[in-house]
């Protein structure tokens, strides 16, 4: 898909929300506020580079499919944002990415002390803005996700420069690093509009599903993006000496060379093998292996809101599994 053209796809599945969208962002503007500068500079830096705001979506169009009338669900929506970006701001320094969105990083452009600490501020916010809404389930899930997104950055942690990860533990840290807070922001947006449980649950399950095919294709374009369309360094994941898919699939299915060469590639860190690794998870098929799991994924996601009655939003969420798969930033 062509940027333009995924653009404009971007902009028909927000149309149905636009209003809702724009009182978010008003929410986003107000809530940031400190009295702390640096805190205002930061922040506004990280949330002003824009981004897909996918997460805000789903509660938003999962609030309207259930028909919600009132306004609680902006607030979550800039709730869910919020952790979103803590979430970003500490990736970024424990990565060391020094690229996000086609701009520097915070920590590059500010320093790590600094991201950390602004990092911890939009979490206390976050929580601050929950407590208002008085709703105890919505605590319960926000805060399980937020313990979840913590456990699977350790996760993670823990497989860098570990060629041995399997399939199975790789999914288990993307289902709680990136799925888990897709899933939250689905099940909140059914909730507010007063869904039953099964509904929350399937609501949910959309959310994990979608994330988790979002997750896979970003795995790819580490390998098949142009830097300018994604915004951020090719080979980052390389570098870092990160086990995603394609090269735990390589790992599995390679020839004996390719497996030495990902293998070393994973230990040291080293992206100066990029083209060579490129050339083998293209060639091999571990690309087109990561691929299939997202696009079985996105139906899964699709298959989650079968139920769910016909509606522009629910258009809107179906066209989003669609953009999950077809992307290519």
């Amino acid at each position: 898909m062509s940027a333009a053209n995924q653009h404009a796809q971007q902009n028909t599945i927000v149309q149905s929300i636009a209003p809702d969208m724009e009182a978010v962002n008003s929410v986003i503007r107000q809530r940031l506020h400190s009295e702390v500068t640096l805190v205002n500079q930061i922040a506004e830096y990280i949330i002003s580079a824009g981004g897909k705001r996918i997460r805000p979506v789903l509660v938003l169009l999962l609030a309207n499919a259930y028909g919600y009338k009132g306004s609680a669900h902006h607030e979550l929506a800039a709730v869910v944002e919020f952790i979103h970006t803590a979430t970003l701001l500490h990736d970024d320094v424990v990565d060391e990415s020094s690229m996000r969105r086609g701009r520097q990083t915070a920590n590059a452009l500010f320093g790590n002390a600094a991201s950390v600490l602004v990092g911890d501020f939009l979490y206390s916010r976050s929580f601050q803005m929950m407590v208002g809404l008085d709703n105890m389930r919505v605590m319960r899930i926000l805060s399980d996700a937020t313990n979840v997104i913590a456990e699977g950055e350790v996760l993670q942690l823990l497989n860098m420069h570990d060629p041995d990860v399997t399939e199975a533990a790789y999914l288990l840290v993307i289902r709680s690093k990136t799925a888990k807070l897709f899933e939250a922001a689905a099940e909140l947006g059914a909730l507010v509009a007063g869904a039953n449980d099964a509904q929350i649950a399937a609501a949910g399950e959309y959310g994990r599903s979608l994330g988790t095919a979002f997750q896979l294709i970003d795995d790819v374009l580490d390998y098949a993006g142009d830097a300018a369309e994604i915004g951020k360094n090719l080979g980052d994941d390389l570098r870092e000496g990160k086990p995603t898919l394609p090269l735990i699939w390589l790992m599995e299915h390679g020839t004996s060379e390719q497996r030495e060469l990902v293998r070393s590639c994973i230990e040291q860190g080293d992206e100066q093998q990029f083209d060579a690794v490129l050339a083998a998870v293209t060639s091999s098929g571990a690309l087109a292996y990561t691929r299939s799991q997202a696009e079985q994924a996105a139906r899964r996601a699709k298959d989650a809101i079968a139920d769910l009655p016909d509606s522009d939003y629910k258009s809107s969420l179906l066209q989003l599994c669609s953009f999950a798969v077809d992307r290519n930033h």
